[in-house]
């Protein structure tokens, strides 16, 4: 009777830790939610800091102050982006202008599958009239919204806001040196767990800091390749889809389909030819596969490689909480999730979940 009492009270108490862990869950996404204005920056700023402690931390063992080698990577990051986002004002520019000549190449293409698409579209207007009421008053609301340079303006001014905020953040950071990590050690009671507390945050530092850094510098020499195998082929535009391949590559395997499907809308409606118009995101694709397939598994090894339905289901989360910036981050705070779990115990069950290795089982060899 007093086993059973107490699996009872067990199972009870496992039940209500489980409870409480799903209502934490809830109350953080309530105020990601709604807190992203101030969290977004924030978040961007502990990932580019922690991309950027290696240099950092480098430049310090040459005997410069942490503040001023903060100031110096921090400032040639800032330039980078302003240099590279001037660069592109142009190319944004003419696309923006060739828009409706693309529009009327990609009608005029399409003209061919009219009659298909007006016999389906007469079908289902038969089936609506069939299963509506011809009685019932139908109105429409129109609702006024801001045109498509308003919006583009109003994305690109939050955004600029977001990353002064985010590197102003990174650089205080960068320049207080082992600060934060000597405040997170003080507060541990016992000498011990000190030095346990402090091992962690070391080793998820120091992983997640050189995968953010390797992550980059290979994201960047992709959209290198990317645009100067289009500027060959003759792709308008060809440093601007360089950049958004760099930037859509953040996004793992999400990221070069959709930059794939954008780059042959844009180039269906720029070449009279159809095999011509599909070798730009045959380009495309080709590259990102190589990078995917080949280049980032050989740099990144398999330990930091994440299960391809942890990338989608937090990608989709991080999306619908903050947009397209969530969508960017979603892979890195993945990866500094993952390595935290790894490295600390009770929750490398959850950090095996993430892992894209297979699991191990009895008799079986460790995967270097």
């Amino acid at each position: 009777m007093t086993i059973s009492n107490e699996r009872s009270t067990d199972a009870t108490l496992v039940a209500i830790k489980r409870l409480l862990v799903i209502i934490v869950l809830l109350m953080l996404s309530v105020v990601l939610y709604f807190g992203r204005d101030i969290l977004m920056p924030i978040t961007l700023g502990l990932l580019i800091s922690l991309t950027l402690t290696p240099p950092v931390r480098y430049l310090v063992r040459k005997n410069i102050p942490a503040g001023l080698a903060a100031l110096l990577i921090v400032f040639s990051v800032g330039a980078t982006i302003g240099f590279s986002a001037r660069f592109l004002t142009e190319p944004i520019t003419e696309l923006m202008q060739t828009l409706p000549d693309v529009k009327d190449r990609l009608e005029r293409q399409w003209l061919q599958y009219e009659p298909s698409v007006k016999a389906i579209s007469e079908v289902s207007d038969q089936v609506s009239k069939i299963t509506s009421d011809d009685d019932a008053e139908t109105m429409t609301v129109v609702i006024d919204q801001p045109g498509l340079i308003t919006s583009a303006a109003s994305s690109v001014a939050n955004g600029l806001t977001t990353l002064m905020l985010a590197l102003l953040l990174a650089l205080f950071t960068l320049a207080s040196g082992d600060l934060l990590q000597q405040k997170l050690v003080t507060v541990m009671p016992v000498l011990s767990e000190k030095k346990k507390a402090l091992r962690i945050i070391r080793e998820v530092e120091g992983n997640v800091s050189r995968y953010l850094l390797t992550i980059t510098i290979i994201n960047s020499l992709l959209g290198a390749a990317v645009g100067i195998s289009l500027h060959f082929y003759g792709m308008p535009g060809a440093a601007l889809w360089g950049a958004i391949a760099a930037l859509f590559n953040f996004l793992p395997y999400l990221g070069a389909l959709a930059g794939t499907v954008l780059l042959a809308a844009i180039s269906l409606g720029t070449f009279d030819s159809f095999a011509a118009a599909l070798i730009p995101p045959a380009i495309y694709l080709s590259l990102s596969l190589v990078e995917g397939n080949i280049i980032t598994p050989l740099t990144v090894g398999r330990s930091l490689k994440l299960n391809v339905v942890a990338v989608f289901l937090t990608v989709t989360f991080w999306a619908w909480l903050w947009g397209i910036p969530g969508a960017l981050m979603a892979v890195p705070i993945l990866v500094v999730v993952k390595v935290f779990c790894d490295h600390v115990e009770g929750w490398t069950t959850f950090g095996e979940f993430l892992s894209a290795r297979s699991p191990k089982f009895a008799n079986q060899p460790d995967e270097a």
